[in-house]
Formats: structure tokens, sequence, C-alpha cells
């Protein structure tokens, strides 16, 4: 369960958060079924968006492009799938749970952290970040956090935060069994959207692990 704070409503007015919870799950380095899902993943992208232009009037791309701006930042999101659009590079091959969200990240534009749900200390709180917060990211590396921003903290501290994304003592891992995905959309896209990229990440899981099971899903609207 992810608790909202009222905060959080205050601060982003028609921004939405998305909660994905699996159990049952493996994470395989290879998958021919979900190889074959990402060709046609970048098929589809590269007929979507003709040019760069397109990409950059995207609705999606338009609402993180503004929130990213707030902070001085670009929307990375935006870059990777330049990178496959119009660079012909392919959806590399991890790991089977991050491949799915990164997938759906791209189709989609929306932003997505994953994280072992079993090294969550609940609860889960949905929050604003404030000065001189820290986490330590992915790459190992101790952040401090710019104020002002959509984070997610468990019981022994951030978990992921929009800007710097998701932290290392959650990530996910090649023994993850329960894995859960966090989806931050700004102002300007809709529940709806959100509703359908947690569906399309469950989708590409299926492919490569059948029993995978629901344990949560859920939309919060501020």
């Amino acid at each position: 369960m992810l608790q909202v704070s009222e905060m959080w409503r205050q601060s982003f007015p028609g921004a939405s958060v998305g909660l994905l919870v699996l159990d049952q799950v493996s994470n395989p380095t290879f998958s021919e079924a979900l190889e074959a899902q990402k060709r046609a993943v970048e098929q589809d992208l590269r007929e979507k968006f003709v040019d760069r232009q397109s990409l950059v009037n995207n609705p999606v791309m338009c609402a993180y492009a503004g929130y990213y701006k707030k902070f001085a930042k670009t929307y990375h999101v935006q870059q990777q799938l330049e990178s496959v659009v119009f660079k012909g590079r392919r959806i590399p091959t991890v790991a089977g749970l991050v491949e799915a969200m990164f997938m759906a990240e791209l189709n989609s534009g929306l932003l997505t952290a994953g994280h072992d749900w079993q090294a969550l200390q609940q609860p889960l709180t949905l929050d604003v970040t404030g000065p001189d917060e820290q986490y330590v990211l992915m790459n190992g590396k101790l952040q401090t956090v710019k104020a002002g921003d959509m984070r997610i903290n468990d019981a022994a501290g951030i978990i992921s935060s929009i800007i710097y994304g998701p932290d290392q003592r959650t990530c996910i891992l090649p023994s993850t069994q329960n894995v859960a995905y966090v989806v931050y959309a700004p102002a300007g896209i809709g529940q709806d959207s959100v509703f359908q990229h947690l569906s399309e990440i469950r989708g590409y899981v299926n492919l490569f692990c059948s029993n995978a099971a629901v344990l949560l899903q859920q939309v919060h609207i501020a």
C-alpha cells in the first residue's frame, strides 16, 4: 500500500503516481519471447516518430520536459528514445524484469522505477523532497536531492525520486521474486495512461513469467 501525503497533493495538482506489485516472478538474463517483443517495440517507435520534432512535440514528452525544466534538467527517457528511434540502437539485454520496465517506459514515455518488493520496509509514502535529504543511487553515489521533487520513501529512507531515479538498497536483483514498479506522471498525463502503462509492464513480464500474479495495483491522483 502506498500512503500519500497532503503536501504531495497540494504541490502537484493534476499529477498521478501508479504502483504495480507482481508476485511469483523470475528475472532471467535472456528471454527469446522478450527479445522478439523488443524488436516489435523498436519498429513501432520508429514508425510513430518520423522525425525529432514529432518526438519533442509529443504531449507526454512535453509534460515531462516542463517538469524537468523546473530543476534545470532534461528528460532522460526522451534521450533514450532518440537513441533507439533515430540512431538505430537496440533495447539492451540486461535482465527480464528490468527490460520489461524499460520497454514499456520507451513505448509510453512514462517514467518508471523498479524495486525488489521484499527489500522495501513498509510503509511506503509518496511525498515531496525537502532540502538536504539524501539517498544512495543505483551507481552507489550518495545524492542530495533537489527540494520540491516527487519522491517515495519506505521506513528506511528514499527509494526513488523523479529527478534522480531509484535507489541502490531496494533495486531489482537476479534473485528478485516479488517486484514493484512505480510510475511517476506529472500534470498533463491522464490516469488512464498510467493504468495502461502498468498493464503493458505486466504483459511483458508475462512473456517470460506466465505465473506472475498481481499483488497490488493502484493509481493515486493529486
